[in-house]
């Protein structure tokens, strides 16, 4: 039965995603509502960047850019002052045009003569990352043709908003970004220091705006426990702040603290300073710890019940933060508590809903000129999990042995049709981004299966493993389904190297998935990786001439290359002597732990060759230099680059064999 005296409120803090809503609280309130539970949702990121960038919101931006004195201005500041006035009356529209409520507008934007230019626009007349051949020319009509006017405007005022955001982070606030926002306070940080500082410090205009919309936010919903869901470093340092304003306004109002960021960095949590801020951090899958919350909270179940939480003890009631860097004397020790329960089974969890999200005024936004990356940021999408978990979960650079990778649960076609059909009667919208972290053939296939029989029209993409389970004909299927695109890692593209990976796949086997996939109409994106351990120069340009092959044979479509990070929860942090390296000691942790430094005896400068890679790849994915000599990429570097000791013709000859 519904307790409408504990009203759960699920907040998005800043920032994640500007162009759709971030799905855990979507799940999460979902879930609640489900069990009868009165739960409602908000995103605050979105809320926040629709205060700033409004006439009202950039005349405050400018007095503190006026505050500053003349000679610490930056370029951006002054390109910004400079045209104001062009800034003030057009950022409503440049607004309304990315929300999708006035398409007209493309046609001034794409002339260049409606929206004020920044620095960033000095790019275009660059375009340094594209050989586009005769080397000169307008490089916005080789991106987007004579006919591309909306996808030229919207790329147009996604620079426009970039030129903003620089004048904030440079006037208003050092840590502001539209994603990655005072990232470095939380990512990796084994103390709490540098964010207890920031806390503690005099709120920049962005934090009084985020002050706002927290207050008007409790009004509307008068919540007993809020969550906080933080998915990234990105989103730490906001949500601490929304839980400084909750317990600065009522601190009986409880308040939860989990997501991607704290299942994977704050799991060793013993820093006390947290539960100023915050009452309870929860690890992994939401559903059954903030369960256990709220029946402990009713006073159904007794605190040394809950699941997988941490909560401070021997303290005063948690109260915020007071002036300075201390608050460390008596507060208190961190406590774990996990009574074992089993896991809300992911048949059993419910279905995610949107209602409360404001699904009209999210941002399209056109960042980068790749196909797959613009799915990203493009279009708002139901986010949906097909699967909990991996089923392959032996990938040595994954997080294997954390439940998000290595619990896997289903759930039946039909469950997920059922889930399909419910969102998108409820949102009107047909786009699913499948956000697993490898998608199950099995469950893919019966998932099509099911679409198809029920004839529900939707489009879909999601990320998979290049296995040979995904046939040709398995692809033929998945696109009738709707599938648009793929993705999928092929790392660094070496058989030495994915066999030590424990991938679970070659070269030529991706070929000939990835083919398939490009044969069926569907786009493919690649996930490249270059710096893995023992990764030589040798092995660097033979993976990229594997990676021009797959283009120039059409297997592949996109692509992006990663530098190698080592988590301490992969295998290779786990176990770095089976991969020939040795970590490098961390220093004592009592906050976020992930990332580690690892000493690899190659010696190879990894950094130097990322541009080139990065080079390659973007004029490759336009078609550009495919059939040029690989070590063209890497004329930059000091010594000699070695020839690829692959064949040319190699891919192709692969694919030429199959079946």
């Amino acid at each position: 039965m519904t307790q409408p005296s504990l009203r759960v409120l699920s907040l998005i803090p800043p920032m994640t995603q500007l162009n759709t809503p971030y799905p855990s609280t979507a799940y999460l309130t979902g879930f609640l509502r489900s069990r009868g539970i009165s739960a409602v949702q908000e995103d605050l990121a979105l809320a926040l960047v629709l205060k700033i960038f409004t006439p009202a919101g950039l005349a405050a931006v400018r007095s503190r850019a006026l505050a500053q004195p003349e000679a610490r201005r930056s370029g951006s500041v002054h390109a910004f002052l400079d045209q104001f006035g062009a800034y003030r009356s057009s950022i409503g529209p440049a607004i309304a045009y990315l929300q999708g409520r006035d398409a007209t507008l493309a046609h001034r934007m794409a002339a260049r003569g409606l929206l004020p230019e920044g620095p960033r626009f000095a790019a275009l007349d660059a375009y340094d990352n594209v050989d586009m051949g005769d080397g000169g020319g307008d490089p916005l009509a080789w991106a987007f043709g004579a006919l591309g006017v909306q996808d030229k405007a919207r790329h147009l005022c996604t620079l426009y908003l970039n030129d903003l955001a620089d004048v904030l982070r440079d006037a208003v606030d050092a840590r502001f970004e539209f994603v990655r926002y005072a990232e470095s306070l939380a990512s990796s940080q084994p103390s709490f220091d540098p964010l207890a500082q920031a806390l503690a410090a005099p709120p920049t205009l962005v934090d009084e705006l985020l002050h706002e919309l927290t207050l008007a936010a409790l009004h509307r919903h008068q919540p007993a426990l809020v969550l906080l869901s933080v998915p990234f470093p990105g989103s730490v340092y906001a949500a601490l702040r929304i839980a400084q304003t909750i317990k600065a306004h009522n601190p009986n109002i409880r308040i939860a603290l989990g997501g991607g960021f704290v299942n994977t960095e704050l799991r060793e949590l013993s820093d006390p300073r947290v539960f100023h801020f915050v009452d309870y951090v929860t690890l992994d899958a939401g559903e059954r710890p903030v369960l256990s919350l709220i029946e402990h909270l009713r006073g159904e179940r007794g605190r040394q019940r809950l699941q997988r939480t941490f909560v401070r003890e021997d303290s005063p009631h948690p109260s915020p933060l007071p002036e300075g860097e201390g608050a460390t004397a008596n507060a208190g020790t961190v406590r774990y508590i996990n009574f074992v329960e089993p896991d809300i089974p992911f048949e059993d969890v419910g279905t995610p809903t949107w209602d409360g999200l404001p699904l009209d005024r999210y941002l399209s936004l056109l960042d980068l000129l790749n196909p797959m990356h613009r799915l990203w940021s493009d279009g708002r999408w139901n986010k949906l999990t097909v699967a909990h978990g991996c089923y392959w979960k032996k990938c040595s650079f994954c997080d294997v042995s954390l439940d998000y990778i290595g619990r896997f649960e289903a759930a039946t076609a039909s469950t997920l049709a059922d889930r399909i059909e419910k969102i998108v009667n409820e949102t009107g919208q047909t786009g699913f981004h499948f956000v697993d972290e490898a998608a199950p053939p099995k469950a893919l296939k019966a998932l099509a299966q099911e679409l198809i029989r029920r004839e529900l029209q939707i489009s879909w993409w999601g990320n998979i493993r290049f296995e040979k389970t995904f046939t040709p004909e398995l692809a033929e299927l998945l696109a009738q389904s709707g599938c648009i695109a793929i993705s999928g890692g092929l790392e660094v593209a070496s058989d030495r190297l994915l066999h030590l990976m424990k991938k679970g796949v070659s070269v030529e086997q991706v070929a000939r998935v990835t083919k398939g996939f490009s044969d069926a109409g569907i786009l493919v994106h690649a996930y490249l990786m270059y710096g893995f351990p023992t990764q030589t120069l040798q092995d660097t340009v033979d993976a990229l001439e594997y990676v021009r092959q797959l283009f120039e044979a059409g297997c592949i479509q996109s692509g992006f290359f990663h530098r190698f990070s080592c988590t301490v929860h992969s295998p290779v942090g786990m176990d770095p002597a089976a991969y020939g390296i040795e970590l490098i000691a961390l220093p004592p942790v009592s906050f976020a732990k992930n990332d580690i430094g690892f000493i690899d005896p190659t010696g190879v400068d990894h950094d130097a060759l990322g541009s080139g890679l990065r080079k390659a790849i973007y004029n490759y994915m336009h078609g550009l230099c495919v059939q040029d000599e690989v070590r063209r990429w890497f004329e930059h570097l000091p010594q000699p680059v070695p020839r690829p000791s692959v064949k040319r013709g190699k891919i192709a000859k692969a694919l030429a064999q199959r079946g």
